[in-house]
């Protein structure tokens, strides 16, 4: 649970508490989607101290590492890559095939696992904290996000959430006041983004991450990422 001063703290305010206390081990997770290339902003304009890196799958669309190029360019930022190890990737697909994860919600853990869990293991390796775009609007596995926790999962780190109270529609605003480049996908019926065999457009009325896994229950649309 969050401390309730954290709760008061706006986006910016968030972010330069997060940079006094946790100093300049705070990492930014960049999926690439709207809400991170808002933070990717934030953090370039107020000039904080706060690396950035992608748990790149090896599954994302083209048009995530052509929005990750443009990022890299606009903000002279570095963005560092953290990628699955060899061997248990390579033991997956030989035991299970490509398309495993539509078999089982097992099957589906254990490739998020290979892919983006045991990755950001070591993206946080010596990290004193964590930075999401989680929202709390975003599906019903985050609607009571706190903008602090304490990752338990990662030895006991912050991880921080400056967006949880932010709409949908301040993201955009935000977005295209502020020129920020975003990834295409998102005009084309993609509210949510991750490895593109597991993504697609939403429909009319459907939930923000009902593209996501689509064929599981919305209960259990997390890949492992955030417990």
């Amino acid at each position: 649970m969050s401390e309730p001063r954290w709760e008061t703290l706006d986006a910016v305010a968030l972010l330069h508490e997060a940079t006094k206390l946790y100093g300049n081990g705070l990492k930014l997770a960049c999926s690439f989607g709207a809400e991170d290339v808002v933070l990717l902003d934030l953090i370039a304009q107020n000039k904080l101290p706060i690396s950035v890196f992608v748990l790149d799958t090896g599954r994302l669309h083209q048009e995530t590492y052509t929005l990750w190029e443009r990022l890299s360019e606009r903000y002279g930022v570095a963005i560092a890559a953290y990628t699955p190890q060899n061997e248990p990737l390579q033991q997956l697909l030989q035991l299970k095939g490509p398309g495993s994860f539509h078999h089982s919600i097992e099957n589906r853990r254990e490739c998020c696992h290979v892919r983006k869990v045991e990755p950001l293991v070591r993206a946080l390796a010596g990290a004193t904290g964590w930075i999401t775009g989680q929202r709390r609007e975003q599906s019903v596995t985050r609607a009571s996000l706190p903008k602090l926790e304490i990752d338990d999962a990662h030895g006991g780190i912050a991880k921080l959430n400056p967006l949880a109270d932010w709409t949908e529609t301040q993201v955009w605003e935000y977005i295209k006041t502020h020129q920020v480049p975003y990834n295409k996908l998102h005009d084309q019926g993609f509210p949510s983004i991750g490895c593109a065999p597991c993504t697609r457009a939403v429909q009319p009325g459907e939930d923000l991450r009902a593209g996501r896994w689509w064929w599981e229950n919305p209960q259990q649309k997390e890949c492992g990422l955030h417990k």
